[in-house]
Order: C-alpha cells, then sequence, then structure tokens
C-alpha cells in the first residue's frame, strides 16, 4: 500500500513540475496589451513564432499578439516537412495575412528544420535588423527547450516566453492522455541532450 500511495505522488509530483517547468511564461500579471511603464509588459522589437506541433494555433498566438500592439514585426520561422510545397513559414504566412496583418509586417524563414536551426536563423534576422526585445511564441510543451536554444544564440538579447497552453497538441490537462505525456517526456528528453550539449 505505501509503494502505492509514494507511486502517485511521484507521478502527481511529476505532472506538476513538468507542467511548470516546460512552459515559462513571461507574461505572468501582464495586460492583454503591452504597458510602456512596465519593461516586463513593453512592447517588444518582433514576435517569432516558430513551426512544429500545432503550427496554426502557435502562428494564431502571434497574430494575436501583433494585433494587441506587442510588436510591428511578426517573424515566422519553419521549414516543410514536404519539400514539394510551401514552407511552414509561408503557410504561417498566408494565415497571418488572412487575417490582417500586412505582409510588410511580415518576414518568414523558411530554412531552419529543427529548433536549435530556428535559434540560429532568426538570429541573423535579429542582428540584421537590430532587434534587442523579442518574444518567443511556442506550444507550451516546446517552451522551455525553445527558450534554452534561442537564448543560447541571441547573447544580449531579451527573449520573453509566450507559451502556447491551449491546443490539438497540448492543454493544462496533458496528463490524461498518452500523447501530451509522450510530448512531456520527449521534451525533457531533449532537454537533458540540450545541456549534454547535443543538437536539437
Amino acid at each position: 500500500m505505501k509503494w502505492l500511495i509514494g507511486a502517485g505522488l511521484f507521478v502527481v509530483a511529476f505532472i506538476v513540475f513538468a507542467t511548470i517547468y516546460l512552459q515559462p511564461n513571461s507574461f505572468m500579471g501582464c495586460n492583454t496589451v503591452p504597458t510602456a511603464s512596465d519593461k516586463a509588459c513593453s512592447k517588444s522589437d518582433a514576435i517569432v513564432v516558430v513551426s512544429g506541433g500545432d503550427t496554426m494555433a502557435r502562428t494564431a498566438a502571434g497574430i494575436a499578439l501583433y494585433k494587441n500592439g506587442w510588436s510591428d514585426t511578426l517573424i515566422l520561422s519553419g521549414a516543410a516537412q514536404d519539400k514539394s510545397g510551401p514552407s511552414n513559414a509561408e503557410a504561417m504566412s498566408s494565415q497571418a495575412v488572412a487575417a490582417g496583418v500586412p505582409e510588410s509586417a511580415i518576414i518568414i524563414d523558411s530554412d531552419s528544420e529543427s529548433t536549435r536551426q530556428n535559434a540560429e536563423n532568426t538570429k541573423t534576422i535579429f542582428d540584421s535588423h537590430n532587434y534587442k526585445d523579442i518574444i518567443l511564441v511556442t506550444s507550451g510543451y516546446h517552451q522551455r527547450r525553445a527558450s534554452l536554444e534561442f537564448n543560447k544564440d541571441a547573447k544580449n538579447i531579451s527573449i520573453r516566453n509566450y507559451p502556447v497552453t491551449q491546443e490539438s497538441d497540448w492543454s493544462w490537462f496533458w496528463w490524461v492522455t498518452p500523447r501530451g505525456w509522450w510530448l512531456a517526456g520527449g521534451e525533457l528528453a531533449k532537454i537533458t541532450a540540450f545541456y549534454l550539449g547535443a543538437t536539437s
């Protein structure tokens, strides 16, 4: 009986840890729109959305931030798995334009095939435009690892995290589905690999 209780407590502790750790959020306490008087909640130089998982939900979150005035620039990053069609970034751009974002406000990176490449390629964009403050948008389960990769490349650039916590692949109740456990476990393994120096 004691081992069952212990196992149950371990599972609960893991769920709480993974939920909090995987999806850091820099906007806790901020309003829907930026506030000039509060640096943590102020307007940024650019919003970066990386593709993968539920790309449409990630893009929708980036679009909402743009429309709420968090930045005048939307950077969309991601290659296509199917090389015969448009890149993920191009599809994301089409979604943004259809939602009312002007094409002049969008920068795309169609070459990134991994989180590591998302960070490397967008760093080039940051440097060329002298962007110093970035809002990073991705799925909740992916936010920690993406933040680690972006902070590794974008030294002297502030990276603020905006996790998408409600989407087809992920929600606050991720632990009730096998898919949720797969994603959480996979991300923790990839984060471990990051700290060990492996690529991701």
